[in-house]
């Protein structure tokens, strides 16, 4: 029963498949507002769950427009060839983070974030 607005980024976590398209199954990460950190309210929904996100230092990339989920893999290939086979980091998922809202029509940020081992 509390408002609490938009926050940024929103991030899917995305689960790349052997051939890098994405599989049917994302999680989507909204932030907590800081007001509301200490004590979050309860969700009224089951499927709606609070979680702490730990530390952890990312290796990404920006682009802007209106991201699709082709771009998201798309920008992913390019992190991943930019970074080559010498760079630790997890390949069973990647964060698609957006930072704007859906009627900001120009200037958009979006991200891959692929997060260090």
């Amino acid at each position: 029963g509390v408002g609490m607005g938009m926050t940024a980024p929103v991030s899917i976590t995305a689960f790349p498949a052997e051939d890098g398209s994405l599989q049917h199954k994302v999680k989507v990460s909204l932030r907590i507002p800081s007001q509301f950190q200490a004590n979050p309210p309860c969700p009224s929904d089951e499927s709606v769950k609070i979680e702490e996100r730990q530390e952890m230092t990312i290796y990404s990339t920006q682009f802007g427009g209106y991201a699709k989920e082709v771009d998201y893999v798309n920008y992913a290939a390019q992190l991943k060839s930019a970074l080559g086979s010498e760079v630790a980091y997890r390949k069973d998922f990647y964060f698609c983070s957006g930072y704007d809202p859906p009627m900001k029509p120009y200037g958009r940020r979006n991200e891959v974030w692929f997060v260090k081992e």
